[in-house]
């Protein structure tokens, strides 16, 4: 096999990964080159042997809840060159796979990359909404591809690096990233909202000397059902995100905001509640509640010191 499509699910709905599985079968690139692994992360009940019944399609299960040991584990069970993560929510466009394979073939310094990722919304969002969709990883950077040049020490993380959903990854590049040691990171697991693991990725293949690149060729539909646009879900997911934004750049070196004690992480939460206003709007609660997670995340950094 020249490409393996890794989907990590755990307790997926059963029409969003039919949909997903369905847009992986209409694919332009001939089965023969590519398969399709699903991890099973620790769903209950234990996924189905084969969802959609299809000739290059096989399911693992990792035990242990989180999304980055089902990541590990998927990229450990397949051995092609060219590795395709997908989430159980994503449709990739018909040439999705065919564009990966000649991307990777003229671009051969970039170790990472993605496209475009739009939604499907099972709803119409309200027009406030319009402002959180990066936190959906939805993302369009436009007609242009974007490549950032490798360097061995990052001091910022590249505006232009693949989100999870659809993410390109060289074997060779990840190879670093498998190898790493643990450090607690599990990113998604079970209702948690933490994040976090994309960017450890990206972090980890660009040190070592890869490029990391946008393609606007790549583009995959994002399912979204109606229930991650309510506005407490959008706080919660905001808070978790921001937390893990401050944890995981500190873990490859970068730390714009500083260490502070936990005890004052009330007291600046409440200063932040003002300042922002968070009472004022749907839109000023979530703000709000994106700050209270970075200052938990500044507060992790003490006990990490």
């Amino acid at each position: 096999m020249i490409i393996s499509v890794i989907i990590c699910t755990h307790n997926p709905h059963p029409g969003r990964l039919d949909r997903t599985l369905s847009g992986l079968r209409a694919q332009t690139l001939p089965a023969s080159q590519w398969e399709c692994l699903i991890v099973d992360n620790a769903s209950a009940p234990a996924l189905a042997c084969n969802p959609q019944n299809f000739q290059n399609l096989r399911v693992t299960r990792e035990p242990r809840p989180g999304l980055t040991h089902a990541r590990r584990r998927g990229l450990r069970e397949t051995s092609s060159a060219l590795c395709i993560f997908a989430d159980d929510d994503n449709v990739l466009a018909p040439d999705y796979l065919e564009q990966a394979l000649n991307l990777a073939a003229s671009h051969p310094r970039v170790g990472a990359f993605g496209g475009r990722c739009l939604p499907e919304f099972e709803t119409p969002p309200a027009p406030w909404a319009e402002e959180f969709f990066g936190l959906l990883a939805l993302r369009d950077l436009g007609e242009k591809a974007i490549i950032a040049p490798a360097e061995t020490s990052p001091r910022a993380y590249p505006r232009c690096a693949p989100i999870g959903a659809g993410m390109v990854l060289r074997r060779e590049a990840a190879q670093v990233w498998l190898n790493s040691a643990d450090h607690g990171l599990t990113d998604r697991r079970g209702g948690e909202l933490t994040s976090g693991g994309d960017n450890d990725i990206v972090l980890a293949v660009f040190s070592v000397g890869w490029d990391v690149a946008y393609f606007p060729k790549l583009s995959l539909a994002h399912l979204i059902p109606s229930g991650r646009l309510d506005p407490s879900y959008l706080a919660r997911l905001n808070g978790g995100i921001q937390k893990s934004w401050v944890q995981v750049l500190a873990l490859h070196g970068i730390r714009p905001w500083p260490p502070i004690p936990k005890w004052s992480v009330p007291l600046r939460s409440a200063r932040a509640w003002l300042r922002v206003g968070a009472w004022r709007s749907t839109i000023h609660h979530i703000r709000w509640r994106g700050l209270h997670g970075r200052f938990l995340g500044q507060a992790d950094l003490t006990q990490r010191l």
